[in-house]
């Protein structure tokens, strides 16, 4: 990308998660302060962030990551405070194993669906379609 530096851990980290996770569906990567995110379904289920692979959890999943010995992206914001997010690196195990990888592939893509935020009433209907603008307009 044009003005964008090469990174050769995050796009070794990307091609690695897409192989992984081709199975689950059509993947797509977006970049995002300084790592990626890989989607599927219309969901991000990944977090690529400091050469690791990251899972979306939730409650339902954490505990199974826990029981691996998986532990959740961490960053440190601004203020110099530890903030925790909901994704949580993929089990090492699961590096070497694809059916393994895939499963918990699957545990994030399914977290992902459960905390789908809805689509937010200010933005529908911004289109810039014919279709849109008619739904606009009173009749």
């Amino acid at each position: 990308m044009p003005g964008r530096r090469a990174d050769p851990e995050l796009e070794a980290a990307t091609a690695l998660a897409l192989e992984l996770f081709a199975p689950l569906g059509a993947l797509s990567v977006r970049r995002m302060f300084g790592g990626a995110g890989v989607y599927v379904h219309g969901v991000m289920f990944v977090l690529l962030a400091n050469s690791e692979i990251y899972l979306k959890a939730d409650a339902v999943t954490v505990p199974a990551f826990e029981g691996a010995g998986s532990g959740p992206f961490v960053w440190t914001g601004p203020d110099g405070r530890s903030v925790s997010m909901s994704y949580w690196r993929l089990p090492d195990s699961a590096l070497d194993d694809a059916d393994e990888a895939l499963r918990w592939g699957r545990l994030g893509v399914e977290a992902a669906l459960r905390n789908r935020k809805p689509a937010r009433p200010d933005t529908a209907g911004r289109s810039g379609s014919r279709v849109a603008r008619q739904r606009r307009q009173p009749q």
